[in-house]
């Protein structure tokens, strides 16, 4: 659980880091909106690291990144319809959709033991 709390955390600072500026920072020069998103990165990094750390040994590390890209897309989700206003258009569910059932096929089935 301390897992999955930690990346849905570094996956919010990392959308406000990437996808922020499009809403306010068009007037601004694009060096300052590097440099603010790399100070807000540096937040996710320090949840981002210990959740896969954490994480590594109850997950295989491809479940680990499967399970960042869905809170990842869950997390844009949300920030997109309320943070940028965007419509969520029925084709995003049906491709949000289909990276569920993924997701679901890299958990269902016996996960294969690792190489040493």
């Amino acid at each position: 659980m301390t897992t999955l709390f930690l990346l849905a955390l570094s996956n919010i600072f990392m959308t406000f880091a990437w996808y922020g500026h499009l809403k306010f920072g068009a007037d601004w020069p694009l060096w300052k909106v590097i440099l603010i998103s790399w100070g807000i990165a540096l937040f996710e990094y320090c949840l981002a690291v210990p959740a896969n750390r954490y994480g590594y040994g109850e997950f295989s590390g491809f479940q680990l990144k499967i399970i960042q890209e869905i809170i990842t897309l869950i997390v844009f989700m949300i920030f997109a319809v309320l943070f940028l206003k965007e419509k969520l258009a029925w084709n995003y569910v049906v491709a949000f959709g289909f990276l569920g059932v993924a997701a679901f096929f890299a958990f269902a089935f016996k996960v294969p033991t690792t190489v040493t």
